[in-house]
């Protein structure tokens, strides 16, 4: 049985136990969210076997995940590894390879070897990059099958999420064309659907053949991460009448794969202005039944290129306490060219910050409480105590180290006249 039909079940699998000990709550929480769709374990079964299953979902720790993947401009393979390694060491709980250039099956195969994290991908680019390369054939001649044998092999490769384009419809197109937008479809993958569809004058495969790719996922206790096609790219593109009939469609699609016993995520929005984000928030827990949902960002304004990582992390908050559950992170480099390993150092610790940020708004449970143990450091100028509390203990001790402290302990901030002396001088006369 999958995840789903066990907590339907009313069974507590291992894999409920390690992700409660993990969350701090009760495998009985985790299994009823299970059951109710709010939360999914997400882990490939069959093909990833010493992956660590990530549990994500309402009453959790908000999750980070870091995107990586070659382009036709950079296809080195040992790159993607070490953003792999930088990705891990600084905290995002997934990876998603979303390469498009070189030997795409070997660097996927390798960043599954390279960690036990939770693994997701795009399979459409997979046929989309087989279609064009090794069949010398134009994106829109890919077929059917192409597109299936394309998910098959990065679950057999051991993905265990994977983004799937199924809310793209000939409707949704057609609601975009009459409203009007300026970026248009800025998701790699919707644009893939919308030119197959448009050239070959049919409907999008994965929302015709949706039961054939539920019966696939179910054999691999994969979770379908229902992409978000139509996501705006621009504030003035946000929340208009393409995306929110998208998130109707996989609102239908996921009460489907509830019940064909699969684990399903959906995907949100990635430009929206501020005071947006928690109505976007509300609107898909609404239309999706509270399936966990995971969103780019969001970016809050578009004039940042150098800087997305910012704009990432402030929506990215806002929506956390809102109430969305994965976040994915945006680099620096964001619009401007393939992240180096310096940018996904930087996009996931600006990620990770606000997912921490929203944990505390949330009540997640042990979130205050780091924040908690760093104010009694900060206190007693416990300089080791802080870096074992920050979120990325290797830049707070470079700069640290790179400033010249005198015998007084505190930082060069302040120096000698250091709140925390000058209080505890003044506390100890009072005894």
């Amino acid at each position: 049985m999958t995840q789903l039909e066990s907590a339907r079940k009313g069974i507590i699998t291992e894999k409920m136990k390690t992700a409660a000990a993990s969350e701090n709550v009760t495998p009985e929480f985790i299994r009823d969210g299970i059951a109710k769709g709010s939360i999914v374990i997400s882990h490939n079964d069959k093909t990833h076997k010493h992956g660590i299953p990530l549990p994500v979902g309402t009453g959790l720790r908000t999750k980070v995940n870091a995107n990586i993947g070659t382009s036709d401009d950079d296809t080195d393979i040992t790159k993607e590894l070490a953003k792999a390694r930088a990705a891990v060491k600084y905290g995002a709980d997934a990876i998603m390879d979303l390469s498009t250039g070189g030997p795409v099956d070997e660097i996927r195969r390798a960043i599954v070897a390279e960690t036990t994290s939770c693994i997701g991908s795009v399979p459409l680019y997979q046929a989309a990059v087989d279609t064009v390369r090794m069949k010398k054939k134009s994106l829109v001649e890919m077929t059917v099958d192409d597109i299936f044998k394309g998910i098959i092999k990065h679950l057999d490769d051991g993905v265990d999420f994977i983004t799937v384009h199924c809310g793209v419809t000939r409707a949704t197109v057609d609601r975009m064309k009459n409203e009007g937008r300026i970026m248009d479809v800025v998701s790699r993958g919707g644009a893939f659907t919308i030119e197959w569809m448009t050239y070959n004058n049919k409907e999008n495969p994965l929302f015709e053949n949706f039961d054939h790719l539920l019966e696939i996922a179910k054999e691999y206790d994969a979770t379908l991460s229902l992409g978000d096609g139509f996501r705006p790219g621009c504030l003035a593109d946000a929340t208009d009448r393409a995306q929110i009939q998208e998130l109707i469609i996989l609102g239908e699609l996921t009460q489907r794969a509830w019940d064909a016993g699969v684990q399903v995520m959906i995907e949100g929005p990635g430009h929206v202005p501020l005071n947006q984000i928690q109505a976007n928030i509300q609107l898909q827990k609404r239309l999706c039944h509270g399936a966990p949902f995971y969103v780019l960002g969001p970016l809050v304004t578009d004039i940042a290129p150098g800087y997305d990582h910012i704009t990432c992390a402030i929506g990215g908050a806002i929506a956390g306490a809102a109430g969305a559950d994965f976040l994915c992170y945006v680099t620096p480099s964001e619009h401007l060219s393939l992240p180096d390993l310096e940018d996904v150092r930087n996009g996931v610790i600006a990620s990770k910050i606000a997912a921490h940020a929203a944990d505390i708004a949330k009540g997640v449970p042990g979130a205050i409480e780091k924040d908690i143990a760093m104010a009694y450091a900060r206190k007693k100028l416990d300089w080791e105590g802080q870096f074992a509390m920050a979120m990325d203990p290797d830049k707070a001790r470079e700069y640290r180290a790179n400033s010249p402290v005198a015998d007084h302990g505190a930082c060069t901030m302040c120096g000698e006249f250091c709140a925390c002396k000058v209080m505890d001088d003044a506390m100890a006369r009072t005894k």
